[in-house]
């Protein structure tokens, strides 16, 4: 596996380096060898530490984040999270490892603003795909969204899904 590891406002110590990468390696058994991880560690406000963790491949996205007041911890728990959803899904992302469906993502790279201003700080640029409402779904559950967009494969309309307040999902459908 290929690790990409960056990080903001916070210095990557050696042990801290080795610890990750060991602990990352663990998770090789379910992908291939060519497969990216991108890791993110950030220094917040308040002592937090920030770790994020992408893992992009054809057809999904895993990705996990953890906040504590340790990076060590934040690096733990966010490796948990990372594990706990390939379980969840592990169906699906067998028959997708089995389809050698794993490609590397262009990294994303995000900029520092004045708290006043609200601009575009951030485009995302991604294929959509036909997938049944029930893919979409788990597909929304494993990046951990708040909604996602989508080409409904029954009717060929982009539709958005999101989650409601009540926990429940709703979706958005263009009428033709």
């Amino acid at each position: 596996m290929k690790i990409i590891l960056s990080a903001k406002n916070f210095p990557i110590s050696p042990k801290l380096n080795a610890r990750i990468e060991r602990k990352i390696n663990k998770l090789s058994r379910y992908f291939s060898p060519s497969t990216e991880v991108q890791v993110r560690l950030s220094a917040e406000k308040n002592e937090r530490r920030l770790c994020e963790i992408t893992i992009p491949f054809e057809g999904g996205v895993l990705r996990a984040e953890e906040c504590t007041d340790d990076m060590y911890q934040s690096v733990d728990h966010v490796l948990i999270k990372i594990e706990r959803q390939i379980h969840r899904h592990r169906t699906k992302l067998e028959k997708r490892l089995r389809e050698g469906a794993f490609q590397p993502e262009v990294p994303e790279y995000f900029e520092s603003l004045d708290e006043d201003e609200h601009v575009l700080i951030r485009t995302k640029h991604y294929t959509i795909k036909p997938m049944s409402i029930e893919d979409a779904t788990d597909q929304m559950q494993m990046l951990g969204h708040a909604f996602f967009v989508f080409i409904n494969s029954d009717t060929q309309a982009t539709c958005v899904l999101y989650q409601r307040k009540d926990g429940n999902y709703g979706m958005l459908e263009p009428e033709s």
